[in-house]
């Protein structure tokens, strides 16, 4: 009887709309971005995803509406939201290497 009770409190939010994807409601908050980052990586997001690395499309990890993570292509690409609409990005690859990216030229 107990695991009926629980598939109808499973079953209920879902039939009526109330439960989400999560990877819809999380990719939602990435906007449109082309920045260079040091040793020729280019990220480029679509407004709510997804998120390319040198063009291939890269794994995404979003806890919040302010921070994305992006794995591909060998290296993790950070990216935080700032209040102003602007965002930071920086990336982290292989053996260590790091660096602060910046905006694309026209951009």
């Amino acid at each position: 009887m107990k695991s009926l009770q629980i598939a109808a409190a499973l079953l209920i939010p879902a039939s009526l709309g109330l439960m989400q994807p999560a990877a819809a409601a999380s990719n939602a908050a990435i906007p449109m971005l082309n920045y260079d980052c040091p040793n020729d990586i280019q990220v480029h997001t679509d407004e709510g995803g997804p998120v390319y690395i040198n063009g291939k499309e890269a794994k995404i990890k979003q806890s919040n509406d302010k921070y994305i993570e992006a794995k591909g292509e060998g290296v993790t690409v950070s990216i935080s939201l700032n209040d102003d609409g602007t965002a930071t990005v920086s990336y982290t690859g292989p053996k260590g290497a790091n660096g602060v990216c910046e905006a694309a030229e026209g951009d």
